[in-house]
């Protein structure tokens, strides 16, 4: 089901009946794409046989590896291994998971992160309003070797955790690794962006596939909320390569990079008013702050602060060459 014209969120009330948040079934999709990740996706799968709020399915979707298909059934009788039957990539395989989910509700887990015990009931039991079209959680950051030092907080999305700056309740767009969608929004808004998301071929770590989604559900449902649940906690592993500043550099590149795709899909204003905010409000509070701490003897603190302006920076660069490059192409066509 496909439709241009926006729908009232009270539609969604007739189909939610009186039904409490745990009577809600839940499909989890978990994607995974390399060997070298083996008991990261056990570890991930395993958090969620733990649940306090049983998942109706684990759908576990393999992108493009055979090898790893197969060793993932033979390891996991009991689970749903699928192949992702989509353009490679982590929207193709999110895709595919979509396609088989029998929930209610989809949530989302990266295939390096563990969900805590009551995960899927916290992101549940904000459903009960039917203006909720999608509900996001807090991801923190498991460090290989610990946090730099020069690793500000407001930063931490570079490694796909929560930032200081999100704030729980009403969000623009939910964070990928740690996300929750009811099914039906799927059949009128369509899937996620395959030309958006990481993919294990890809020279850069592009990202935002669930910002474009999140921004198009609001552009064709009136009244759709999205939150952040603080309460529903997984944490994220984040390898000792991601610890460097080389990556932290790239990656937000990367991120302006991703960026300039999501505006041409959805325009401009709607597609950066929520980091036009994050860098007047946060970034700028941040810089301060850390000023303020150097001045006190904290040397650290200087490295944090050339950290976010150095960042900030390549953010900015990223975006205007990847609209640069996005206005030579033909439309839908994605620059690589």
């Amino acid at each position: 089901m496909t439709s241009s014209e926006p729908l009232q969120a009270q539609e969604w009330a007739a189909a939610e009946g009186n039904r409490t948040p745990s009577a809600r079934t839940i499909s989890v999709v978990i994607c995974a794409y390399t060997e070298q990740r083996w008991d990261d996706v056990l570890a991930a799968v395993g958090s969620v046989r733990r649940q306090s709020l049983p998942a109706l399915e684990t759908i576990l979707v393999v992108d493009h590896n055979p090898a790893l298909l197969a060793d993932l059934r033979a390891e996991l009788p009991d689970i749903l291994v699928v192949p992702n039957q989509q353009q490679q990539g982590l929207s193709g395989g999110k895709n595919t998971g979509v396609a088989l989910a029998r929930g209610e509700i989809v949530a989302f887990l990266d295939d390096d992160a563990v969900a805590e015990p009551h995960w899927l009931r916290c992101l549940a039991a904000a459903y009960s309003d039917p203006d909720v079209m999608g509900v996001g959680g807090t991801t923190l950051a498991r460090w290989a070797t610990g946090r730099p030092r020069w690793f500000p907080r407001e930063f931490d999305w570079t490694i796909g955790c929560t930032y200081v700056g999100r704030e729980p309740g009403h969000v623009r767009n939910l964070l990928g690794g740690n996300a929750s969608f009811r099914r039906e929004v799927f059949d009128i808004v369509g899937g996620f962006p395959v030309g958006l998301g990481r993919t294990s071929i890809s020279r850069r770590p592009l990202g935002c596939e669930e910002t474009e989604f999140c921004i198009r559900v609001n552009q064709h449902i009136s009244r759709a909320a999205f939150l952040y649940e603080s309460g529903a906690v997984i944490h994220h592993r984040v390898p000792e390569t991601r610890e460097r500043f080389a990556y932290f550099v790239s990656r937000c590149y990367a991120e302006g990079w991703s960026k300039a795709l999501v505006t041409r899909s959805v325009g401009v204003i709607d597609g950066l008013s929520a980091e036009r905010e994050f860098t007047r409000k946060t970034l700028a509070r941040g810089v301060l702050r850390e000023l303020r701490q150097a001045a006190r003897g904290d040397r650290a603190a200087l490295l944090r602060a050339g950290a976010m302006v150095v960042g900030l920076a390549a953010a900015v660069w990223g975006y205007a060459v990847g609209s640069a490059r996005a206005r030579r192409l033909e439309p839908g066509a994605v620059p690589g």
